[in-house]
């Protein structure tokens, strides 16, 4: 499209624009340090910097022109809100070039899905996906201008922290498949305080497909079964239950607690194992195959990929290997305590009869239950046996220390006010040939600790 159709689409004024027929080749991007040749720089507002700062450096760097609320002294499309703008100019870029439209969601596991269900698609045809997790208003809009006429299949991690969230981002990209992984206590103080406001607001995803779309819902979480009565779409049941049309039997886990299982498919049967750790893994790994299933794709050729899957996005039970034998997992993208138990147990199964240290701060947004919560994950890591628990932070974390202490006389428990301070503790406790796991929402900032132990 030409700056000139832009900004018709958008009901926009041009500024300081020597060319309004100069096309737009490239992506998107709204870091001025992403933008590429040919592509548009999205000046947002946000809570510490300011993107119409940066127009000028962005043209510099290749884009054709800025969206911007305001002139900025390079080539600009002028719209009242910037947000809205990428939102109504992605809508009108897909119905123009017409891929499928696979959106996902849920508490726990979307990324991984996401970036398993890519990999199964890719050999088949040109596919998109999301990016890491810019699965918001922002990421959302970014990922569909990647998108060319080429593209046949777009696969959308959709996120949501309060009701509404999902309707307005499925206004943007309506699915013809929709993929709900899990009800858990995510973002739960957003949206109302229990798992039913949760499920309510996760249920919008299926809610937006047409009849003839398709609702892949997991039949082993109750939530997302009740999800049946909300739709008009197909649906296609997936899990661990006997009566899933796609599911897993035979499930088996390694020494290194990689997961493997047999893949049963209404078209056929084929063993899946897995490279990632975690029997959790087993459930991102369906929910993938019953898009590519719903797809069209045989089991063989899903079950091949899916094995040979890696891992994409960072944050998400990183392994690194260091020279003295010390294994550290990177899981501090984000927490609740769904992903904790799942980490943990996944942590558990990979260090084996290996010295075990767990690094953990707060999960967010957990409402009048945190206290409860975070006394649970603290019990969790006393009847693993974990070795060694550093406790980042104030507020209910302490509550993971005391339980655990309370739970299992065994564990050494070394509370710490801040990440500098885990840093430091860590550094003094951690041994040759030790497993460090370290996990917590994002705000808690514990990814900088896994990057300095690395």
């Amino acid at each position: 499209m030409t700056l000139a159709e832009i900004a018709q689409v958008l009901g926009a004024g041009l500024h300081d624009v020597p060319d309004p027929h100069a096309p737009v080749t490239g992506p998107s991007a709204v870091d001025s340090r992403e933008v590429r040749p040919g592509g548009l720089f999205a000046a947002t507002a946000g809570a510490r910097v300011d993107g119409h700062d940066y127009a000028a450096r962005a043209v510099a760097a290749g884009a054709v022109a800025v969206l911007a609320a305001r002139p900025v002294g390079v080539p600009a499309i002028v719209v009242k809100d910037v947000q809205s703008a990428l939102g109504v100019l992605a809508r009108h870029v897909l119905g123009r070039l017409g891929p499928t439209v696979i959106a996902l969601t849920g508490s726990v596991g979307k990324t991984t899905t996401k970036d398993l269900l890519a990999q199964v698609l890719e050999p088949h045809a040109p596919t998109i996906s999301t990016d890491r997790s810019f699965n918001n208003e922002l990421g959302l809009p970014l990922t569909v201008l990647r998108a060319d006429a080429g593209t046949r299949y777009l696969v959308l991690e959709m996120g949501a922290g309060r009701k509404g969230d999902l309707t307005y981002l499925t206004g943007i990209a309506p699915p013809r498949l929709a993929l709900v992984l899990n009800v858990g206590a995510a973002h739960v103080s957003r949206m109302g305080g229990g798992l039913a406001d949760v499920a309510a607001a996760k249920g919008e995803l299926v809610e937006a497909l047409p009849p003839d779309g398709y609702a892949l819902l997991n039949a082993d979480d109750p939530y997302v079964v009740g999800m049946v009565s909300r739709t008009r779409a197909r649906i296609v049941l997936y899990g661990q239950s006997p009566g899933a049309a796609v599911r897993a039997e035979k499930v088996t886990l390694d020494e290194a607690g990689r997961a493997a299982f047999d893949l049963v498919t209404p078209a056929g049967r084929a063993r899946v194992e897995l490279g990632l750790v975690g029997a959790h893994q087993v459930a991102n790994a369906l929910g993938a195959a019953a898009a590519a299933v719903t797809l069209g794709l045989p089991a063989d050729g899903i079950a091949a990929a899916l094995s040979a899957a890696t891992r994409r996005s960072p944050g998400r039970f990183e392994i690194t290997e260091r020279p003295d034998g010390v294994t550290v997992i990177d899981d501090a993208y984000n927490a609740n305590p769904e992903s904790m138990r799942a980490g943990l147990h996944a942590f558990k199964a990979l260090a084996g009869r290996r010295r075990t240290v767990a690094i953990l701060g707060g999960m967010g947004q957990q409402a009048d239950a945190s206290p409860a919560r975070h006394a649970q994950v603290g019990r969790l890591v006393a009847e693993l046996g974990i070795d060694v628990l550093i406790t980042v932070g104030g507020g209910d974390v302490p509550a993971m220390a005391h339980e655990a202490r309370l739970s299992g006389p065994g564990v050494a428990v070394h509370p710490s006010e801040d990440v500098t301070g885990a840093i430091a503790l860590a550094k003094e406790l951690i041994e040759p040939g030790d497993v460090v796991f370290v996990k917590a929402s994002s705000e808690y900032g514990l990814g900088a600790c896994a990057r300095a132990l690395r």
